[in-house]
């Protein structure tokens, strides 16, 4: 007996993971002065922050689809979602500019 899954709720967790990445990135884009103003440095520094998250976000992108292929969709995508959340928690919580780039 099988039973078939539908692909909606693949591609509603797709969706919403892109939704999220889409946010973040427009939220860093616009908290720039608001980062400025509250941590106390210059926008030299505040670049580093954009900077550091499309690294992060980019270059992952080649190991990823092979460890997808290895280990599955979906396990790659939960596990990627926790390092997310984890990662904006410690953005969220960093009390300086060197502690937010790190994060």
């Amino acid at each position: 007996m099988t039973t078939e899954r539908s692909p909606w709720a693949a591609l509603g967790a797709l969706c919403v993971g892109y939704f999220m990445i889409l946010l973040d990135m427009t939220i860093v884009a616009v908290a720039n002065p608001a980062i400025m103003n509250s941590l106390h440095t210059d926008m030299s520094k505040v670049i580093w922050v954009t900077s550091a998250y499309l690294l992060t976000f980019a270059v992952p992108l080649l190991v990823t689809g092979r460890l997808g292929d290895r280990y599955g969709p979906k396990y790659l995508y939960l596990g990627g979602l926790s390092i997310f959340t984890l990662a904006s928690l410690w953005c969220g919580l960093a009390g300086g500019i060197g502690t937010l780039i790190a994060a």
